[in-house]
């Protein structure tokens, strides 16, 4: 309950923790942005890069998932797909 959890001073201060926490890298977050703008891009150019991004990793997730099928299948591992889809252990 809300009260009990009140009463709790660790977890109070957990949270206060956790609140400042956030708040340090909200700013981080801030300068990080205030860094790219003055590097001239603009705001319109991150976000269309942010949403590529998410885009690229749905799609790569979707391929994962495919090959972990896939190896299941055929009873062999995801690794020993790659070769033969041309991809690189690291993709």
């Amino acid at each position: 309950s809300p009260k009990s959890f009140q009463s709790n001073g660790a977890s109070e201060e957990a949270l206060r923790c956790e609140i400042e926490e956030l708040k340090q890298k909200d700013l981080a977050l801030d300068q990080e942005i205030a860094q790219l703008l003055s590097e001239g891009y603009s705001l319109e150019e991150l976000e269309t890069h942010i949403s590529l991004l998410h885009e690229y990793n749905e799609i790569k997730d979707a391929g994962q998932m495919l090959l972990g099928k896939l190896a299941v299948i055929r009873g062999v591992t995801t690794k020993q797909l790659y070769p033969e889809y041309d991809l690189e252990l690291s993709d």
